[in-house]
């Protein structure tokens, strides 16, 4: 049986990138908002002290009132957008799972607006980090969409390719989620770097957090103005690192892989990986950067950004793959036919 085929939209396929894109935008909105510890700076929620968010005077967008704000304006425009998306897939898709998807996407949005909120009228660290996680989450389900909605999408059902790799690009992928958990929770726990040199942590490789050492630590921290740690906020701030060696390996190696056993992966699986080696050095650099600046506001948001892209290419990696795979073993017994008839043929 032949993978179904779909009509190409290009319109809702265009229109569905913009919406991802400005979801991208709006997660580095957000991320200069937490580093810039301006989250509060507009204290009330719908309202913008008190005005209707659209009728705030522009005037008064100063400060990290405008940081603020604007990101509440872009979730606005990406909400509506979402909205639009929702009922064009289920009027012009033919496949249930994409409506479906569609209509999932609105929803995340949705709760997404609601933790954002809850985020300033509760005062809770913990509902930024969850705020951040779901951004994360949306953008990868836009990805998906945009994808399934894609010419290439279509094209892969006609074209022959070899049996592509998925746990290798998966289980990376599921690690670089955890990284963006790991480093939000840092952002929204802790007010500066709990660990300022690098690559070596307080001058070695696994840091010494006993009492006594702490205490020296946080006075040098102290006469610096920067605000005290505990072994907690080290060893988060280990984790992200070691973290980021696993991720960096699983990259590396999916690159090599796609290029020793180029029937493994055709030539789009091979140019994403390239992709996500490039972003992978980007993200690193940055990284190392944001250390060594103590968390540089613009700094810090690019890193955020970056590693937000980076699970899009790992999202876009597994989807692709999944759906040749899925194509291969549709084609499988069509082909093992063919095979037999031929042979019995030849006899």
């Amino acid at each position: 049986m032949a993978p179904a085929h779909h009509n190409f939209n290009p319109w809702l396929n265009r229109f569905a990138w913009i919406t991802a894109a400005l979801t991208l935008f709006l997660i580095c909105s957000g991320g200069m908002v937490t580093s810039k510890g301006v989250g509060l700076a507009v204290p009330d929620w719908p309202t913008t002290f008190g005005y209707n968010m659209f009728l705030f005077p522009v005037s008064r967008w100063v400060g990290g009132i405008f940081f603020e704000h604007t990101h509440r304006l872009i979730a606005s425009m990406v909400g509506f957008l979402t909205i639009v998306l929702a009922i064009w897939l289920w009027r012009a898709e033919s496949r249930k799972w994409l409506r479906v998807l569609g209509w999932a996407g609105l929803g995340t949005v949705v709760s997404q607006g609601v933790l954002g909120g809850l985020r300033v009228t509760m005062l809770k660290d913990e509902i930024g980090i969850f705020h951040a996680l779901l951004a994360q989450a949306f953008l990868c389900l836009l990805v998906l969409i945009a994808l399934a909605t894609s010419r290439f999408w279509n094209d892969a059902n006609r074209r022959q390719i070899g049996l592509p790799f998925i746990s290798l690009p998966l289980v990376t992928t599921v690690l670089i989620y955890a990284q963006l958990g790991l480093g939000a929770t840092m952002r929204h726990q802790h007010r500066d770097l709990a660990i300022l040199d690098f690559p070596a942590a307080y001058g070695k490789v696994v840091p010494d957090v006993s009492v006594e050492n702490l205490a020296t630590i946080n006075r040098w921290r102290e006469a610096h103005a920067l605000s005290e740690v505990t072994a907690g906020h080290v060893w988060l701030q280990m984790a992200h690192r070691f973290m980021a060696v696993l991720i960096a390996a699983g990259v590396i190696a999916y690159w090599i892989k796609t290029r020793q056993r180029p029937e493994g992966a055709n030539g789009m699986l091979r140019n994403l990986s390239a992709f996500w080696l490039f972003f992978l050095a980007c993200q690193i650099t940055l990284g190392a950067w944001t250390i060594w600046s103590n968390k540089a506001a613009d700094i810090a948001t690019a890193h955020v950004g970056v590693g937000a892209s980076m699970l899009a290419l790992g999202v876009s990696i597994c989807a692709i793959a999944m759906h040749l795979r899925r194509r291969e073993q549709r084609l499988a017994p069509a082909t093992g036919q063919l095979r037999a008839q031929e042979e019995a043929h030849a006899l």
